[in-house]
């Protein structure tokens, strides 16, 4: 047998091929042993010699070398095919082919008509495909199907396959076309184009007119009236919404069999830009006829109110565009999140939020889609928000993008991310539920301190946001920020003082606990850090509230602990913003903090008259009450704290709403006898 190899002795591959010498020399080798039985008596080594020699010599010349590539020539194989409709290749010349059917002769024809075999009993033949040679038409053709997915209509060789979907969805633009024309050359072509095709689409096109007539479609024809690039209505989440039609096929679900795939697309926003996020919608195959707009998504100029619909999407499509950036709002409604199995799932919210696509990009990478351009760039027009105020933080940051235009306002997601402050929750919000913050003006004025040291704690607070860039370290980016500790008894105002700045600032606050960092140092490390930057951005203030358990005092017997406050202590140089600190047991924390705290605050606990004053703030939260100055008075001798003091007004509060009647003094003195209360009642 003939064996292969290749070697590589030039620049070419060369292939040696073998015929098989050393079989040859070893059956010489038998003959040699069957003479010498028969009486020769030759040696072995000349036997040896004899039969080696020979064998090497016909080795040689048997090898031919054949330089792979280096003939500079072509060499045509034809398919061929069997009986059993295998295929092959060959390199002889088929006699069955037949001459082709487009060359030099057809070449001259405005149009090309490519018939096959009709299934249809009404007809023999049916059109498979068309094919544009006419200059002409191909003209008109670029108008009549501007900006229609898939078709370029300048190309050498136009060709349209059946069913012929363009023109079925371009058909009024193409018949006014006609009519329109006043060249009499390109009429001609127009009309031997519009009869052929009227002939072959006839029946789709009186069967489109009757189902729009009767706002009714068939499954067979669903594809008549969900033209490219038209304006899509659907009901999600109890919201109508709007979207733009790339393409629609038939196809077959693995799960639901056939059905009929829309390809939908909403304008989004991805931090950056705005653009296109695609979706795939599925009509299941249903019998007969069905109302269009039963569909779950359809075209919008068949929904029965669509005129009103369209106004609502595009006031609802303004407020989209205005959230770019960062903005925040308040939000009571439920929200969108991500299960583990990264189904959609509402969530229930009821706090303030920030709304910033970067951020939620930045910490949710997977959960932004990448958008498609925006195929219209309108001209830049105006566009002024009544709803803009002065809480929108760096609203104009990242807003690369030309304004919307009206149809690309009701082509809009509902939907703008954030950050729930309350919940700590990374979830889309929808757009028409945000609303603005009602903030309280008078929250710092009523809080229980010393008049200098409120002045301080605020004029601390404002001088960071505004001159934060004033003051750098030897090492750029350090030491930006300011740290206040606050520390006291429990109850006594501290984290009410971080409360009552942002209130009066108008800035987020973010309530960091052990919970948000973890338990191990690696944890620790990789939370604050998102957390510090996320809420330096923000301008947001910190509230490290019980500070202690994460500053304690480093010791030669955990090393786990002095790790976390190592990562503390070396984050905390390079934080920007404004980070309150409140602890219990200042003593208990380590050394190494006091270098990085700008101002300490002790907060005494509550005299009489600070009681009183926080008895009166509380009253005057719209509670309901028929307590005289006196009995606040005597609520005041009780040398209780001010977290106490809510919580006795909540429960006596509950107690007269039980009895039907408004606040009273004895429902509050009832409620500090169950507390075991030692005090003089009168």
């Amino acid at each position: 047998m003939a064996s292969v190899m290749t070697e590589s002795r030039s620049s070419a591959p060369e292939i040696i091929v073998s015929t098989g010498a050393k079989a040859q020399a070893e059956a010489k080798v038998d003959v040699v042993e069957e003479k010498t039985e028969a009486g020769a008596a030759p040696t072995t080594s000349s036997v040896e010699a004899d039969v080696h020699g020979e064998a090497d010599g016909e080795a040689r010349d048997a090898e031919e070398v054949i330089k792979v590539g280096m003939e500079c020539d072509l060499k045509h194989l034809y398919q061929k095919e069997d009986n059993k409709g295998r295929t092959s290749w060959t390199d002889v010349y088929p006699d069955d082919l037949n001459e082709a059917a487009e060359n030099e002769m057809t070449a001259r024809f405005a149009i090309l008509v490519r018939n096959r075999k009709s299934f249809d009993s009404r007809k023999k033949l049916e059109i498979d495909s068309i094919v544009i040679q006419s200059p002409l038409l191909k003209n008109i053709l670029s108008k009549v199907l501007k900006d229609y997915p898939g078709v370029t209509a300048t190309l050498r060789r136009l060709v349209f396959q059946a069913p012929f979907q363009p023109f079925i969805h371009r058909w009024q633009e193409f018949t006014e076309a006609l009519d329109e024309q006043e060249d009499e050359e390109t009429k001609k072509h127009l009309e031997l184009l519009y009869k052929t095709l009227e002939a072959e689409l006839k029946d789709v096109i009186a069967a489109r007119i009757d189902y729009i007539k009767n706002q009714v479609i068939t499954f067979e024809h669903l594809w008549t009236i969900f033209v490219p690039g038209s304006t899509l209505y659907s009901h999600e989440w109890n919201r109508d919404c709007g979207s733009r039609l790339k393409s629609s096929t038939y196809l077959e679900h693995p799960k639901y069999g056939n059905c009929f795939g829309v390809m939908a697309q909403k304008v989004d926003w991805d931090g950056d830009k705005f653009g296109y996020a695609c979706a795939q919608n599925l009509i299941l195959e249903f019998p007969g006829t069905m109302p269009i707009s039963s569909l779950d998504i359809f075209p919008l100029e068949y929904h029965p109110e669509h005129e009103k619909i369209s106004t609502e999407l595009l006031k609802r499509g303004k407020l989209f565009e205005q959230y770019h950036g960062y903005h925040y709002k308040a939000y009571k409604s439920f929200a969108i999140s991500k299960n583990k199995e990264g189904d959609d799932i509402k969530v229930t919210i009821d706090s303030r939020i920030v709304i910033d696509t970067i951020a939620f990009g930045k910490f949710n990478p997977n959960r932004i889609r990448a958008l498609t351009p925006l195929k219209e760039k309108p001209k830049a027009h105006s566009r002024t928000s009544s709803n803009s105020d002065d809480s929108d933080l760096d609203s104009d940051e990242g807003y690369k993008s030309v304004p919307l235009t009206d149809e690309q306002l009701i082509q809009s997601t509902p939907l703008v991310r954030g950050y729930a402050l309350k919940s700590k929750q990374w979830l889309s919000f929808f757009v028409d539920a945000v609303s603005e913050i009602e903030f309280n003006s008078s929250a710092f004025s009523n809080l229980v301190l010393p008049a200098d040291q409120k002045e301080l704690i605020l004029a601390f607070a404002e001088s960071q946001v505004k001159f934060k860039d004033d003051f750098d370290d030897l090492i750029s980016g350090k030491g930006k920020g300011i740290i206040m500790l606050l520390f006291g008894g429990p109850g006594v105002g501290k984290t009410l003082t971080a409360e009552s700045v942002a209130e009066t600032m108008k800035a987020p606050i973010y309530m960091m606990s052990a919970s948000d960092l973890g338990t191990r140092s690696i944890e620790v490390e990789m939370n604050i850090t998102k957390i510090l930057e996320m809420v330096a951005k923000w301008n947001a203030i910190l509230l490290l509230d019980e500070c202690d358990v994460f500053l304690e005092a480093r010791s030669a017997h955990d090393l786990e602990r002095n790790k976390i406050v190592s990562i503390f202590l070396r984050t905390l140089e390079y934080y920007e913003g404004i980070l309150f600190l409140t602890t219990n047991r200042v003593q208990d924390m380590d050394p190494a903090f006091q270098s990085r705290i700008h101002i300490s605050i002790e907060y005494q606990g509550l005299d009489r008259g600070a009681r009183k004053q926080v008895w009166e703030n509380f009253l005057k939260q719209g509670i309901e009450n028929e307590l005289s100055e006196k009995e606040i008075g005597v609520l005041a001798d009780v040398d209780i704290n001010g977290r106490q003091i809510k919580n006795v007004l909540k429960t006596g509060q509950l107690l007269a709403r039980h009895k039907g009647v408004k606040l009273r003094y004895e429902h509050l003195r009832t409620v500090l006898n169950v507390e075991r209360k030692k005090m003089e009642l009168v």
